[in-house]
């Protein structure tokens, strides 16, 4: 199991089967909260859903597709971020994130995404491109690309179906180069 560091009360882990109870207890819990964006809820009714979930990350682990990790803050699981798939032979990913609500305005999930993006998407996999795909009124997961300084390319119209309308997507990208420069120049990890 690995471990990412991101402040002194917030860490990466690594999403393993002991994880499933309290990854679905968090779901299950915000569960109003998370379906205004998300469309998976409906199909994660019960423990073992989560457990599959889990499974189906680790074996994605293992066909080198990505890894999907537990935002842990203060010893409790507060979300999870991971990528969809990885594109090996035009080095490019895209990545999605979620926050249960009771952890929203620490600045968690960008201090997240800047720790994935050091350590594993430019660092180890050293990909040249990661996408951030987001419903455009969904303003808080918006802020995300927008804070780490990613460039907004464009709206897929109609692009996801949720329950019962369609979306659109604002479409974010960050290349290798100007991740490194950012961070050679100074930005913190929050992106502040």
């Amino acid at each position: 199991m690995r471990v990412i560091p991101m402040t002194m009360e917030a860490c990466l882990k690594q999403l393993e089967p002991a994880d499933a109870e309290e990854l679905f207890w968090l779901t299950d819990v915000n569960r109003a909260y998370l379906r205004q964006w998300l469309p998976w809820l409906d199909i994660v009714r019960e423990v073992k859903d989560t457990a599959q979930f889990i499974a189906l990350t680790i074996d994605q682990h293992k066909r080198r597709q990505g890894t999907h990790y537990g935002i842990w803050y203060k010893g409790r699981l507060a979300g999870t971020l991971g990528v969809h798939s990885i594109d090996w032979n035009n080095r490019k990913t895209s990545i999605g994130y979620w926050l249960g609500e009771q952890f929203q305005g620490k600045g968690l999930m960008t201090q997240a995404v800047a720790a994935y993006l050091d350590h594993l998407v430019f660092g180890e996999w050293n990909l040249e491109r990661v996408a951030i795909q987001a419903a455009t009124g969904n303003v808080k997961s918006r802020a995300i690309p927008e804070r780490l300084g990613f460039q907004l390319e464009g709206v897929l119209r109609s692009n996801e179906f949720l329950y019962d309308h369609f979306v659109d997507h604002a479409v974010y990208s960050m290349l290798a180069a100007e991740w490194r420069g950012r961070r050679s120049a100074g930005m913190s990890r929050s992106g502040i």
